[in-house]
């Protein structure tokens, strides 16, 4: 089994003009970034948050960018 990564969870942004990946070690600093990227006049238009548990990267949401007020 792996061992744990220092930041457990991560964000993967894409759109038109926007395509990066971060690694948070919170789940609300991951959603705090999420609703950075994709609020307001972005180019990003959806969010995927990961969790490594188990050994291995679990797709936990995909946020769009019209979830975002």
């Amino acid at each position: 089994m792996s061992s744990r990564p220092r930041k457990p969870w991560r964000v993967t942004v894409t759109g038109a003009d926007a395509d990066a990946e971060s690694s948070f070690t919170s789940e609300a600093k991951a959603y705090a970034f999420v609703r950075a990227c994709l609020g307001g006049d972005s180019p990003a238009r959806a969010a995927k948050v990961e969790q490594w548990e188990g050994g291995r990267w679990w797709h936990f949401e995909t946020v769009d960018a019209e979830d975002i007020p």
